[in-house]
This record gives C-alpha cells, structure tokens and sequence, in this order.
C-alpha cells in the first residue's frame, strides 16, 4: 500500500542571524542589569572610612584602579565606564578625599568631580607671628613654611590684597580655620586677609580716624598690646597707657617690640638687646615701631579702637601675669622693684 503523507507540521528553526540577534539583546539585558546593579550598589554593607589623594592629572583608569585598590568600588572596569558614560573624564578633581565604601559609585564620582576635597581644621592662638603660623602650617602638612612666609612678605602680593606695607604680619587673622591639602599659599594667605577685613570695616576704619590712626598704626599698636598681656581685662587699659605716652612723645619702652626686632632670640632679654638699635626697638626710638610684631586678635584691635582714658603712663608685670600701673617714674620705679628686681 502506498504511504499516507505525513499532515504534522514542520518545527521552524530560527535563522542564524535571528538567534544572534536573540543572543546579543539577552547579553545586552544581562550586561545593563549587572550595570545597574554596580551603580546602586555599594562596594560594602558595613561603611569604612577611607582616606586617599587623587593626583593632580590622574587619568579615568588611574581613578578606577585606585578606587578599587581602596576597596571603594567592586570593579574597575565598570566604574571607569560609568565614568565615561557622565562624560566626566575632564572633570576629575585633584586633591585629598575622605571617602566611604558605603557610598554607590555614583555617589564617589559626583563628591570627586566636584571636588569635595577633605578639609583640616586648624585654630592660630591670638598673638602669633607670621613665622609662627607657617610653622603650624607646616606642622599640619597644609603648606610649605618657606613659600608661604616667601608670599606674606612679597611687597607687590601683600598690596595686591589691599594692604600698605611690605608684609602680612598683623592682618592674618587668628581665628579657626579649615583648608585643604594642596592650597596655593597665596588662597591660605587670602582667607587670613578676608577674615580680617570682615573685623576691620568701615566701622573701625572711622573709629581709627577719630584717634587721629590710619589702619595699619592701629594693627601696629594692637600688635604690642596683644603681645604685653593675656588678661583680657587689661588691654584697653595698656592701650590707653600707650596712647599717652605716643602723645607725649615718650617712647613706648615695649620688650616685646624688641625682642621681635632680635633674631634668634634665646628667651633670656639682657640690657644689651635693649640697647640695640632696630626698627622695631620702642627703647631707642619714639613712636610706633615700624610694623606690627605679631598678629592680633579682635580685642586687642578694639581695645585700640576703644582705649580706658587713664592718667597712667607706666605699667610693670606682676608675678600673677597682670599689671600694675604707674602714674609717674617714681612711682614705677618701685613698683619695678617690687615685682620685678626681688624676683
């Protein structure tokens, strides 16, 4: 008998390039997912903090390796992709970052581009020389003591920010502060100056006025009275005390104006320093000395501004750090005595 033909129908096979297709767009879904999920993933469930500097001109696969040797990412190559796919390769910020690795990687790549760097808080004491600061500077590892006091004492820098004289000592203002590593000494400089001004305005600048000062004489003469006491109480006494004698023409006598005047000072003030001859000694010359001995801070300034009206005209230190005052040499003299020669 002859065959019946066969009415089941035939299974239709895909074509080669409909199963690639099939192929690339399951890879396609897969490759976004796990794209995704690095991008809404932190590289840890229990946060550490990590601190880490980018480099000035560090490139994207110099980034993405360094995140992931800080375990701040699961993969290198996929963050470097997320970073050209924000199109911000050029917007990579050099500087030192505390970061997290509870942070997604699009949370690390938005505080680095832009620029969320780690700041350092810093507090300068009132009274400190600009020597002094960049010390401290240094010590925090926040800039080079020699190029910063290079900068403070750069005459066209110095008038550039507004100020007349050939250095910053007596307008970096002691305050606290916060920088980053890796400033221009010249942006450090300029948040010391700014800080000032905001404490010496237009206020003071016609409280100055009135006492016959220019600005910069009464950062001088704060200079000196910061540097002759620590009691708050007494600076507006002292600066009514220097006031009368700069208008009787009788020279300050100030040891610390001095002593700023000596280079490497020992601590030990003899006869033959107060008799040397700089432009900082108030014992060899009358009036102001040439600029101020340290910085600062605003009490001194308004004791300046706001000087006690008093008959005295002579102070001594007192074995407790105050003063006591003296209306006439003889008077002092034996106060001098008292507190001073029997010690």
């Amino acid at each position: 008998m002859p065959e019946k033909a066969s009415t089941k129908p035939k299974k239709k096979r895909l074509s080669p390039l409909w199963s690639l297709l099939l192929v690339l767009v399951l890879a396609s879904v897969w490759l976004v997912g796990d794209m995704l999920h690095f991008i809404r993933t932190p590289a840890s469930s229990e946060p550490a903090e990590v601190v880490m500097e980018v480099p000035v001109g560090t490139s994207v696969p110099a980034l993405s390796d360094l995140l992931y040797g800080q375990g701040l990412v699961r993969s290198a190559g996929k963050f470097r992709w997320l970073v050209r796919f924000k199109g911000a390769a050029r917007q990579i910020k050099a500087g030192e970052y505390q970061l997290s690795t509870g942070l997604r990687p699009g949370e690390l790549l938005n505080k680095i581009i832009r620029g969320e760097v780690r700041l350092h808080q810093i507090t300068f004491p009132e009274g400190y020389t600009l020597k002094q600061m960049a010390e401290l500077l240094e010590a925090s590892k926040l800039v080079n003591a020699e190029r910063f006091i290079a900068a403070a004492t750069d005459p066209p820098f110095v008038r550039s920010l507004g100020i007349p004289a050939a250095s910053l000592e007596g307008y970096l203002f002691p305050d606290t502060y916060r920088f980053a590593r890796g400033l221009p000494v010249e942006t450090v400089l300029r948040s010391f100056v700014t800080m000032f001004n905001q404490h010496f305005g237009p206020v003071q600048e016609e409280q100055a006025r009135k006492l016959g000062f220019t600005r910069h004489q009464v950062v001088i003469l704060a200079s000196v009275v910061e540097k002759e006491t620590a009691a708050a109480e007494e600076r507006p006494l002292i600066a009514g005390v220097f006031l009368n004698r700069l208008r009787r023409r009788i020279r300050l006598q100030s040891d610390p104006t001095v002593i700023y005047g000596l280079r490497n000072f020992d601590g030990n003030l003899t006869r033959a320093h107060l008799q040397k001859d700089t432009p900082y000694n108030t014992y060899t010359r009358r009036g102001l000395p040439i600029g101020p001995i340290c910085n600062p801070g605003a009490a001194s300034i308004q004791a300046v501004l706001n000087p006690t009206s008093t008959p005295y005209l002579y102070f001594v230190a007192k074995k407790d750090g105050t003063h006591h005052f003296s209306t006439n040499l003889v008077e002092h003299n034996a106060a001098v005595l008292r507190h001073q020669k029997r010690r």
